[in-house]
């Protein structure tokens, strides 16, 4: 009876309490042991994945420069094929004018090099003044000032008619005005048309032909030209040796 009474219900035999109790401390441990473990091999491979910060700073520079450089390569012939040539960007591009429209004792202007260029369709009375100044005039047969070969002549064109000019002074840089009046009254009796400068007093003939005794020091310039057809003219290029050095 005393056995009978010294066993705990629904207790197995041959089970003691704290065999029983042993299990569940057993499980427990390798459970958290597992974690462990697990949290362990994740703390590893979190460290295995990382990248040093100065590591990836240069994977990234270097792959910046790599993909700078070919965007460079690429955008280069690119920017040649729209960019003017050095030569071009110092000479300046040509322009074309066309006098069809032109009259007689008209001019008209155009833009080269940043400076404005007349085109002045000279009268037979303007050609014929031209030998009448002859006298008046500091430097007639353009000897010390500046045009292209094929200019240097009494009219300073390549067609009689047609004179080719930049619209400049050779003083201090003033624009002229345009006097084809003949006998004006400002000028004087004599004069026969042609420009004269307001700033300083300079007087030009219808040649562009400084006159003696004024302060511009040279006739004004005759710039490279030729004719592309009878009525285009290519301003900036010469007839014979292409674009103006």
């Amino acid at each position: 009876m005393a056995s009978k009474r010294g066993k705990s219900p629904g207790q197995s035999p041959g089970r003691s309490p704290q065999s029983t109790t042993g299990d569940v401390a057993i499980d427990a441990t390798q459970d958290v042991s597992a974690a462990g473990s697990e949290l362990a091999n994740a703390e590893s491979s979190i460290r295995t994945d990382q990248i040093d910060p100065g590591r990836r700073r240069m994977l990234v520079t270097g792959a910046g420069v790599v993909g700078g450089l070919g965007a460079v390569a690429l955008a280069a012939p690119m920017v040649a094929s729209m960019s003017p040539s050095e030569r071009a960007k110092a000479a300046g591009a040509p322009v074309e004018a066309d006098i069809s429209k032109l009259e007689p004792g008209q001019r008209l202007t155009v833009e080269w090099r940043g400076k404005p260029v007349w085109i002045v369709n000279r009268t037979p009375d303007a050609l014929g003044g031209l030998e009448q100044v002859q006298s008046q005039l500091s430097d007639p047969d353009s000897e010390n000032s500046i045009q292209p070969a094929y200019a240097q002549n009494e009219t300073r064109s390549i067609k009689p008619e047609i004179l080719v000019m930049v619209g400049i002074c050779t003083h201090l840089g003033c624009s002229p005005t345009y006097r084809p009046e003949v006998a004006a009254a400002d000028l004087g009796a004599d004069w026969l048309g042609g420009f004269f400068c307001p700033c300083h007093g300079s007087k030009f003939d219808f040649s562009g032909r400084v006159y003696a005794g004024v302060p511009a020091p040279t006739n004004m310039d005759i710039p490279p030209h030729k004719y592309l057809s009878d009525t285009l003219i290519l301003v900036g290029e010469d007839q014979q040796e292409g674009v103006a050095a």
